[in-house]
């Protein structure tokens, strides 16, 4: 059973930080693409930065110059530095991942975690 299990979020003040983390666990074999989401309260869900395997990002343009979105493959783990938050940056942050699981090898699906609540206050 795969699981993706995001912790770091919580109340900050504008112009503050916060640094989330995704724990993948489970019969993994390898991990391609992960994904960092968020989802403001009556908002789809959007894209907020991608990493590579090997470690290209891309970024959306609201967050440029201010999020950073890395990764460590050998404990499975993918992080989202969140500097010079605002108060629009308030969401919940969904961890999302393609991966393949052991007796599976080739076959890479999609997983999200549960979600962890970003809340900015001006």
């Amino acid at each position: 059973q795969v699981q993706l299990l995001e912790s770091g979020g919580g109340l900050v003040q504008a112009g503050g930080s916060l640094r989330l983390s995704c724990v993948a666990s489970g019969s993994i074999f390898r991990i391609n693409y992960m994904y960092w989401y968020c989802q403001a309260s009556g908002e789809q869900r959007e894209l907020v930065a991608t990493i590579s395997g090997g470690g290209t990002t891309t970024y959306a343009d609201s967050v440029k110059g201010r999020f950073t979105i890395s990764r460590d493959n050998a404990q499975k783990t993918v992080y989202l530095q969140m500097n010079s938050l605002k108060p629009e940056d308030t969401a919940v942050y969904y961890c999302n991942a393609d991966l393949s699981v052991y007796f599976d090898r080739l076959n890479f699906q999609n997983y999200w975690g549960q979600g962890t609540q970003v809340t900015v206050s001006s």
